[in-house]
């Protein structure tokens, strides 16, 4: 038969590439078969054939539909909001990212919309959390008519939503205008009376706007702040209305800039420190620690990582705060390895996306290790699954000149970004890690827990070890243990310790063998 179009033009383009380099693979096209749409990965290899001869091509095609409902099951969970089916937050902070990145080159503004139900809990309360459900899928049916298929509407969770309007406008004015508009439109629609189960239930909304764009100098998380202080504006003014974020409440903006200058500082005085959090195996024995950044500031005394590394990221200077942590985690692995207690201990060290693209990042992470006599098979480079988005083929060669040598590769915070199940065969990974917000309510969200079993059993069948980071308590450990997760680390096993202490963990719990 004949393959559709979108099919026959990935054989195509399969062929041609096989033509030039000698082989194509992992391109991928779906059939319209009877049950219904069939998953296909296509490899083609060129034929060594004799000068003058028409090109021949072996091409094998792969059913991959299992694959791929996996795949979109895992993105269902992890990005959509169950009840309502909207985005969740996960997805619309990555969508508002990829926004705030657009403003950057086109210098238009968009628009972010906290919506927050007025007197919802009185309706859960005297009607039932069943009839809550029903009026939050109806708000969210009426919020998608409010905006155009571009636009994005997502469920935060409880009775909080967000739209996200991707542009507004270039100048102030009409961006404003723009806004205000179709902010207007969602607090009349959402006042409108509801039939729940037959009967009229009337409510409405308080809406906050912050503005985003190149001009605001916001955040994904300071834009979130903005529209959220502006929202519990709009609640204080009496509810069932809208207020804007007041430009004039620029004090975080210029906290920021501040703390750029002590970030720089800090390198040049020293302010920075490693503290090691504890991994555990089989047996609750310590099997290494990951390396996590610390900040004691001369005035303020000790800083956030979530305060000083965004600032970090977005001034260029985590390319040198990176290296000096690689430095220092290898010098670490250096004076752990003579001494007995400490000489099997992994270390795993995080890489910023920034520090990853450099062109020299592999000659950069050997030289850490030679300087210091740190052994490269000890040390572990955590990735995240956001640098996938970028150059793959970059990626996957720096990683394996690195594997060369020993080093290890973890996939961190895996769960919570695009990453493709086929990138993940293609990437000379060692460890998944659960992210810690799929482990925090793994015993009371099915959702979690499900995401949880789904990564645990991909992990085993890739071969890959699996570490489970935030476990907090007994219970979550047993829940993980149970799926086949022993490797952990968390505050239930021991928050991030200076390396004295540290060294000092690891004698006492190796005396035990045990936690508790």
């Amino acid at each position: 038969e004949v393959l559709p179009e979108a099919a026959a033009q990935v054989v195509m383009e399969a062929l041609r590439t096989a033509h030039v380099k000698g082989y194509s693979q992992g391109r991928q096209y779906a059939l319209e078969l009877a049950p219904g749409v069939r998953w296909f990965e296509l490899s083609v290899a060129r034929k060594a054939v004799e000068a003058g001869h028409d090109p021949r091509f072996v091409v094998m095609s792969r059913d991959i539909t299992g694959r791929k409902t996996a795949e979109q099951e895992i993105r269902r969970l992890a990005f959509y909001d169950p009840l309502t089916e909207l985005p969740n937050r996960r997805l619309l902070q990555d969508r508002l990212e990829h926004a705030l990145s657009a403003t950057a080159r086109t210098h238009h503004q968009g628009a972010l919309l906290l919506i927050d139900l007025d007197n919802f809990k009185a309706l859960n309360d005297t009607v039932g959390h069943d009839k809550g459900d029903m009026l939050l899928r109806q708000v969210a049916k009426r919020l998608l008519s409010c905006v155009r298929e571009c636009d994005t509407v997502a469920r935060l969770g409880g009775d909080e939503f967000v739209v996200m309007i991707d542009d507004v406008g270039a100048t102030p004015a009409g961006a404003i205008d723009h806004a205000k508009t179709v902010a207007e439109k969602i607090v009349t629609l959402l006042g409108q009376p509801y039939d729940i189960a037959g009967r009229e239930h009337r409510s409405s909304s308080s809406v906050g706007v912050a503005l985003f764009g190149v001009d605001t100098g916001a955040t994904v998380e300071e834009t979130f702040k903005r529209s959220d202080v502006a929202m519990y504006q709009a609640k204080a003014a009496g509810r069932n209305t809208l207020r804007f974020f007041d430009p004039a409440m620029q004090a975080a903006v210029e906290a920021r800039a501040a703390l750029e200058v002590d970030v720089r500082q800090g390198l040049v005085n020293q302010e920075f420190q490693l503290h090691y959090q504890p991994q555990v195996g089989p047996g609750d024995q310590v099997v290494g620690a990951e390396a996590l950044l610390r900040w004691t500031h001369p005035r303020h005394g000790a800083v956030l990582p979530g305060e000083f590394i965004p600032v970090a990221e977005q001034s260029g200077l985590i390319l040198q705060l990176g290296q000096w942590v690689l430095e220092t985690a290898c010098a670490q692995l250096a004076s752990w390895a003579a001494e007995p207690h400490t000489a099997a201990l992994t270390l795993a060290v995080n890489v910023s996306v920034h520090q990853f693209r450099q062109p020299d990042f592999v000659d950069q992470v050997l030289s850490a290790l030679n300087g210091s006599g740190g052994g490269a098979h000890r040390l572990k480079l955590e990735l995240t699954e956001s640098m996938l988005a970028f150059d793959l083929e970059d990626i996957i060669t720096k990683m394996a000149a690195l594997k060369a040598h020993g080093v290890g590769f973890s996939l961190d915070d895996f769960g919570t970004g695009y990453s493709s199940l086929s990138y993940l065969k293609r990437l000379p990974l060692d460890q998944l890690k659960i992210d810690q917000s799929f482990v925090r309510d793994v015993l009371t969200d099915p959702n979690d827990a499900s995401i949880a079993r789904t990564i645990i059993a991909l992990g085993h069948s890739l071969g890959l070890e699996v570490m489970a980071e935030g476990v907090e308590t007994a219970g979550q450990r047993r829940f993980l243990a149970s799926h086949g997760c022993e490797w952990c680390q968390g505050f239930l096993i021991s928050r991030p310790l200076p390396v004295a202490d540290f060294n000092a963990f690891v004698l006492m719990h190796g005396a035990a063998r045990a936690l508790g």
